[in-house]
């Protein structure tokens, strides 16, 4: 339960101390896994002293054993090593510290750490993490590149030698970082997300020339694994460990065999460039070459026709047809006016001898009554009444001297139609 006190009734701090040390007290033994960085067997003590760090933070404990704990596992055991140890907490009250006493360690061994490794990547690649469809294609020529390798290492030698023979005008922006130990992890993760966060960065390398599985631990280290997917840059791999291949291989947008492949995969031979370059524009040369020297035989054949030797033979052809087609359209014409003529004729002879003008020629009258109405019938007049008579040239005017009714039968007209018809003398008209 919580402790009662304030300004005015602190602690002493002797109390505080002790109090955290009963609390620690009631903890039992734990299991704890580590590194030892640091390891102090003194000559003649029975006490053994050392550091337990955790590879993938920044922390660590002080352990204490008695000797004889640790001459049971010290040929296995030394600075460096990754170990389990059966520990309970303990406070140290003058001081303020907490350490460990462990009364059992055990070095873990490779086919432990192999087995933990395949737990882990099983564990990632449900995640998606080592998924094709995440890799990031890398630039052709990247104009700065980013490399993460251990300071003055032949590692580091290896791929700005290699680069710059390959492309002298390249730039790198390197971090060196520890790339064994308790430091590697943080300081890998962290040069990676410098690197990613700066924009002018084309590709990020992280180097390593080799090792064994101990060694490359920090590179299948989960923090370092989530810091490269996480990155927006293409990360390549090169560590340079074929027979054990970290989980940053499986991460990595690109994993090279050695740092050297590394520096040939990310920036391209300048010599085979201009090769590629010179060969190209030898093919577009022959290309257009063959394309003009194809283009001009078909000139030449098309030139070779009739129809480009001689071309006022196709208008002379033209002009002849042109011709026949004008006289045989003339003589068409022609007996279309002809035959058109003739029925005319024919026509207006018919019209002419239907045309009552043409009676009038032969003698004949026509007689209309004074509104009009031609007389057809004698019955159709009174006498004394005045009639218009038309003849072929001309017309006067009559006066009907009787009615039918009044003159004797007179011959039918049709017995003498070609004797003209009679009438009383013509009155002034």
């Amino acid at each position: 339960m919580g402790l009662n006190t304030s300004a005015e009734a602190p602690l002493p701090v002797g109390q505080v101390s002790r109090l955290i040390g009963g609390w620690i007290e009631r903890l039992g033994q734990v299991w704890v896994e580590g590194q030892i960085t640091q390891l102090s067997r003194r000559p003649g003590a029975g006490v053994v002293f050392m550091t337990l760090r955790d590879p993938s933070h920044d922390i660590s404990v002080s352990v204490t054993c008695f000797r004889q704990v640790y001459d049971d596992v010290a040929d296995a055991v030394s600075e460096g090593a990754r170990v389990v140890i059966l520990a309970k907490p303990e406070w140290y009250a003058p001081r303020g510290q907490l350490s460990l006493r462990a009364t059992e360690i055990r070095p873990v061994g490779i086919g432990e750490l192999l087995a933990r490794l395949e737990r882990l990547k099983r564990s990632l690649a449900s995640e998606g993490l080592f998924a094709l469809e995440r890799k990031k294609p890398l630039p052709f020529l990247p104009q700065l590149i980013g490399l993460v390798v251990g300071r003055a290492s032949a590692a580091e030698r290896d791929v700005l030698e290699n680069a710059r023979r390959r492309w002298p005008a390249v730039r790198f922006e390197v971090r060196n970082v520890a790339v064994q130990g308790v430091h590697a992890v943080p300081q890998v993760v962290q040069a990676v997300k410098e690197l990613d966060a700066l924009d002018e960065v084309d590709v990020i390398i992280v180097a390593r020339g080799g090792g064994s599985v101990e060694d490359l631990l920090p590179f299948s280290d989960e923090q370092v694994v989530r810091a490269v997917s996480a990155a927006r840059t293409p990360v390549v791999s090169a560590i340079g460990h074929e027979p054990d291949s970290p989980l940053l291989d499986l991460v990595a947008d690109l994993r090279a065999s050695t740092p050297t492949d590394a520096a040939k995969k990310v920036v391209p031979d300048v010599g085979e460039e201009l090769e590629r370059v010179r060969q190209l524009r030898d093919r577009a040369l022959r290309s257009v070459r063959g394309l003009l020297d194809r283009e001009e035989r078909g000139l030449e054949h098309a030139l070779a026709r009739p129809v480009f030797v001689h071309p006022q033979r196709m208008v002379e052809t033209r002009q002849d047809e042109l011709e026949a087609l004008l006289a045989r359209s003339r003589r068409t014409l022609g007996h279309l006016l002809d035959r058109a003529e003739s029925e005319l004729a024919h026509t207006r002879a018919r019209v002419v001898a239907l045309s009552p003008a043409a009676t009038l020629e032969r003698g004949y009258a026509v007689l209309q009554r004074a509104d009009g109405h031609v007389v057809r019938s004698a019955d159709e007049v009174t006498a004394d009444e005045v009639l218009r008579a038309r003849v072929a040239k001309g017309e006067f005017t009559v006066r009907v001297e009787a009615a039918a009714s009044d003159t004797p039968d007179a011959p039918d007209a049709s017995d003498t139609p070609d004797a003209p018809a009679t009438s009383s003398a013509p009155s002034a008209s």
